[in-house]
């Protein structure tokens, strides 16, 4: 400050910058005081440990590089175009020229090429180019535009898009709803009279028992989902129609069947049984095809006589349970296979949770044209009420300051922990997960990524070790390598039809046996599993912490949040406990914590059908900065021009 200057206390920007720079300076988990020389001795004695043979003296790599003129640049395009539309997930299917091109980089330094950079800039604008062949410019009349404006899809994701949203449009067919009084005494007797369904709960079994074509039923986590379905069950029963239970995992399904009591089964399966197959080609795109009768399964041999397990028939319920994570080429084979046999499609699930591994949006188009529309709105799974509706907000939370609101919400209950570093956030998830099973409870502990899930499950497993809660006496191997115990809570991730485990199901090991492992479901004491050893070294491992994916559907007496977590993994994991939910983040300061809660509400959007993804992008080009050229005739430009009401952007 200059002499005489006037003195001032700094303002909330200033603040802002101040805590930046400082956290800049000595982030959380940065090493202070490094000793260089210190810090590589400690590593190479590490990989001595390891294995010497890692430090021995290694001759030059010979390189056999190939050269351009050998490149298939067609095929560098169409790697890059699936690369760029697979990132664009998150953006909802939109990515921009500059992602295009850093996707035909990564594909053009995979092909093993070297050469001047000369001839590899010329190697990339050109696979670039012929990717963007196979785009969709989504502001067609803006050729100006920035070149980091997501405004291209992928053509293919597109159609598929466009050809899902009209698949459903054909199939929906207005229907008669069951008789009210009817159908509260269809919930009267199976659900039990001390448990009376809500208006908007009745509204959507009696759509399930209607007979409308298409039935949307939405709701946030804890709404009673399960509950109406064990009433849309019973009231199809009564006409003698049937209810097939599917979900997009074996896992939801498993869980389905448990707690509705209707047979269930995943997708694929169902899919599959009506000729489905899927795969993906040299370049990564989902490819589906469908065997007709008589035709030769390639990967079994056997010829195709028809549907067997899931013969399906005019009048009957298709009832996909977790819908928001059915992806576009699943619900695409399916509205085909309503279409062939006449049943009726409801879908029930919370596009807010987490999203299918591929494109989302197949909810969001048949909610647009479905004959039956229910949303969900009271929760029912809390014991603090308070909280239920907090939980409300979170799952609805759309502009900036929205999440603020939400995050300060949080804050004052009490559900949000501010740590300085990575190790520290493990720290605190493993202490929970020992707290409450001190207290004869389970806490679901939720992760960004399967890294972190597996350096608290083996940080719980190393510390139950050491208090002799279990023993190292009898190992079995996991995969990677990892070292299983008897009393270990463990996940399987394939399914195997030969033994009953799901992907992803959570299961706690009963006995290590020479040949096997013998499991419990840690949800369900009477469900018993055994799985080979050789299945466990490949498909099993340590679950005490798990991703967002392994703990959707779960529900736990409480749930910890670890960092790093998007909006989806955000609200997945903080419904998941019915007593206590918390979220850690790590950050210099309080306020910095909260902005960081803040920003990962808004981090990972549902995606959205295609004219939204359209409108999405025109938003991203009104929000861009730019020159503003008149155009010849003195006009402003026409990007300017078409900006709404509102947008913020002043002429």
């Amino acid at each position: 400050m200059a002499r005489g200057a006037p003195r001032t206390a700094p303002g909330v920007d200033d603040l802002h910058h101040i805590d930046e720079l400082a956290w800049a300076q000595r982030r959380p988990g940065k090493p202070a005081h490094l000793d260089e020389a210190e810090w590589e001795e400690r590593v190479r004695d590490e990989l001595s440990d390891i294995d010497p043979i890692l430090l021995w003296q290694r001759n030059p790599a010979r390189l056999d590089p190939t050269p351009i003129a050998d490149l298939d640049r067609d095929l560098l395009a169409r790697m890059a175009l699936v690369e760029a539309d697979a990132r664009s997930v998150s953006s909802s299917g939109r990515f921009s020229s500059w992602d295009l091109r850093a996707s035909a980089i990564r594909a053009i330094s995979r092909s093993g090429v070297v050469a001047e950079r000369d001839a590899l800039d010329e190697l990339i604008d050109d696979v670039a180019s012929r990717a963007t062949e196979h785009t969709i410019d989504l502001v067609l009349d803006d050729p100006a535009k920035p070149a980091h404006i997501k405004a291209l899809m992928a053509e293919a994701t597109v159609l598929l898009k466009l050809r899902v949203a009209n698949r459903f449009a054909a199939l929906a067919a207005p229907g008669q709803l069951p008789d009210e009084r009817q159908m509260r005494t269809v919930a009267r007797r199976f659900v039990g009279e001390g448990t009376e369904l809500v208006d908007a709960q009745l509204a959507a079994a009696s759509a399930i028992a209607g007979t409308g074509s298409l039935v949307s039923v939405t709701g946030p986590a804890g709404s009673g989902k399960t509950t109406l379905l064990r009433v849309a069950l019973h009231a199809l029963r009564l006409q003698r129609r049937r209810m097939i239970v599917v979900a997009p995992t074996k896992k939801a399904a498993a869980v389905a069947e448990r707690e509705i009591g209707a047979t269930a089964s995943s997708l694929h399966a169902l899919l599959a049984d009506h000729g489905w197959r899927w795969g993906i080609d040299e370049v990564g795109t989902p490819v589906w095809t469908r065997l007709q009768i008589g035709q030769t399964d390639a990967a079994t041999g056997r010829t195709y006589r028809g549907p067997r397990d899931f013969r399906l028939s005019r009048g009957d319920r298709i009832v996909v349970d977790e819908a928001g994570m059915v992806d576009l080429h699943t619900a695409d084979a399916l509205a085909i296979v309503a279409g062939e046999t006449g049943a009726g499609i409801a879908m029930i699930g919370d596009p807010r949770q987490a999203a299918p591994v591929g494109h989302a949006g197949a909810m969001a188009a048949m909610t647009q044209v479905a004959d039956n529309v229910v949303e969900l709105s009271e929760v029912h799974r809390f014991t603090d009420r308070a909280y239920g509706d907090l939980t409300l907000r979170l799952r609805e939370v759309a502009k900036a300051e929205d999440a603020v609101s939400v995050a300060a919400a949080l804050d004052d209950g009490g559900h949000v922990a501010r740590v300085a570093g990575t190790d520290a956030a493990h720290d605190l998830m493993v202490e929970a997960w020992f707290d409450w099973a001190e207290r004869g409870k389970r806490v679901a502990l939720v992760t960004a990524t399967n890294d972190d899930a597996t350096s608290i499950s083996e940080a719980i497993q190393k510390r139950r070790v050491a208090t002799g809660a279990l023993r190292a006496d009898v190992v079995a191997h996991g995969r990677d390598g990892q070292q299983l115990l008897v009393g270990d809570v463990v996940q399987t991730r394939r399914n195997d039809r030969a033994t009953g485990v799901q992907n992803r199901a959570t299961w706690v090991i009963t006995a290590i046996r020479p040949e096997r492992l013998e499991l419990r479901n840690l949800a369900d004491t009477t469900e018993r599993r055994h799985v080979s050893v050789e299945y466990a070294a490949d498909h099993v491992h340590l679950a005490y912490a798990s991703t967002v994916h392994g703990i959707q559907g779960d529900t736990a007496d409480a749930s910890v949040v670890g960092p790093g977590v998007d909006a989806a993994g955000l609200y997945v994991g903080l419904t998941r406990g019915r007593v206590w939910n918390q979220v850690v983040v790590v950050a210099g300061s309080q306020d910095a914590a909260l902005g960081e809660l803040a920003e990962a509400m808004r981090r990972g959007s549902p995606e959205p059908p295609f004219e939204d993804s359209r409108r999405a992008a025109r938003l991203d080009l009104l929000r861009a900065a730019r020159e503003a050229t008149q155009s010849p005739d003195g006009e402003p430009p026409s990007w300017l021009r078409s900006a709404p009401h509102g947008t913020g952007l002043s002429r």
